[in-house]
């Protein structure tokens, strides 16, 4: 039985292979090993080893690894204590095969580890353009990975062109699409406010509202707390029900949440209400009910593009990332965002399956289920 070792290291990542951990779960030819760490364990950031044990998964390792800071000599020691603390689960693990997700600074220390364990790396999403840090050590992961799942054909284009052998690159699309489609539904099921709790000075319905998710660029920290100010700015004045998700633990985070604190208190905005997190089986939903999304999350460009919910890309988090029609970048300007708004209502909703067609979960177990693995297990144990 091939022993497959999902690394998760923040809320992202879970949304992104929760539908290959299912087939992998359910399948009688593999053992699932689950090693959860940085983030994904810290209560500020959603809990998400919790969403994992209520989604019925067995965690066989929590790592906790995070040097708090939110800069980047924290994300670089973050990245550090993550190889010694994952080398060590997978030595006692023994893992066949490693699988690691996207593109943020604590997956590269999953790669490492895994790579210098002579373990065979599986990296899901290679293969993809951002424009900033994130696209470094993307990259930097396919390069150290043995079998690359990517999301698209443009994506598996760029692996092979990175020296990465055909035989070992598979368009399996996007696993988070696979959540996406479950959460096509007529109506919203649940009120966020009566079930996340969140903070805001007055209530609303979940009716004729927004979602923003904002995270500060790494190499633009500095400009953080101007760039959010800009977002908040554009949706006070739009005076529409927005529900604001708390950004990731970042390089440039504390300024980021500290420009909408300030804000806030300063405001008292009526139309905002805000959460920690919100996890992805319900999210989904109310991200497929919105009025549309803004911010520079990758779930504007990925699940939205399937659910054809309209995005106001903000700035160049997202840069060179493949767009579905779904899409309007604006500039860190609060009338461009309001410009766009204003756009995007008199456009129709038009879904794609650039990222996947919803099934990315059974290709990618089944992938991992039959590869063949480059390392021998001789190297280590």
């Amino acid at each position: 039985m091939r022993k497959v070792c999902v690394v998760i290291t923040a809320r992202p990542s879970y949304s992104r292979i929760k539908g290959a951990m299912l087939a992998i779960k359910n399948s009688p030819d593999m053992e699932l090993q689950i090693v959860v760490a940085a983030s994904a364990m810290l209560n500020r950031y959603g809990d998400a080893y919790k969403q994992i044990e209520d989604d019925g998964f067995t965690i066989n390792r929590k790592i906790f690894s995070i040097v708090e800071g939110e800069n980047p000599v924290a994300m670089v020691k973050t990245t550090g204590l993550g190889m010694i603390e994952l080398v060590t689960a997978f030595e006692d693990l023994k893992p066949d095969v490693v699988v690691t997700i996207a593109d943020r600074y604590e997956t590269i220390a999953t790669a490492i580890a895994a790579s210098y364990s002579n373990i065979p790396l599986a990296h899901i999403q290679g293969g993809e353009v951002t424009g900033n840090i994130d696209e470094k050590v993307r990259h930097a992961i396919t390069k150290l990975s043995d079998l690359h799942l990517v999301a698209s054909e443009l994506a598996a284009e760029r692996v092979i062109k990175m020296g990465e052998n055909p035989k070992n690159v598979f368009v399996t699309g996007c696993p988070s699409i696979d959540l996406a489609k479950k959460a096509i539904m007529p109506e919203l099921d649940f009120d966020p406010l009566e079930r996340y709790g969140g903070s805001g000075e007055k209530r609303f319905a979940p009716e004729d509202y927004y979602i923003v998710i904002q995270h500060p660029v790494t190499d633009e920290r500095g400009l953080a707390r101007k760039q959010v100010t800009e977002t908040l700015e554009a949706m006070y004045e739009l005076g529409k029900p927005t529900y604001w998700i708390w950004p990731n633990p970042d390089s440039g985070s504390d300024e980021t949440s500290k420009g909408i604190r300030m804000f806030r208190e300063k405001y008292k905005p009526q139309n905002i209400w805000f959460f920690r997190d919100i996890p992805s089986r319900d999210f989904l939903k109310l991200l497929y009910h919105s009025n549309g999304i803004v911010g520079n999350s990758s779930v504007a460009i990925r699940e939205c593009s399937y659910l054809g919910v309209p995005a106001i890309n903000v700035g160049s988090r997202q840069s060179g990332r493949d767009r579905a029609e779904n899409v309007t970048d604006v500039d860190y300007n609060k009338q461009q965002i309001l410009d766009a708004i204003a756009l995007r209502k008199t456009l129709p909703r038009v879904q794609s399956t650039l990222y996947g067609d919803g099934n990315a979960g059974v290709r990618i177990a089944e992938v991992l289920r039959t590869a063949e693995l480059t390392y021998s297990k001789k190297l280590m144990y």
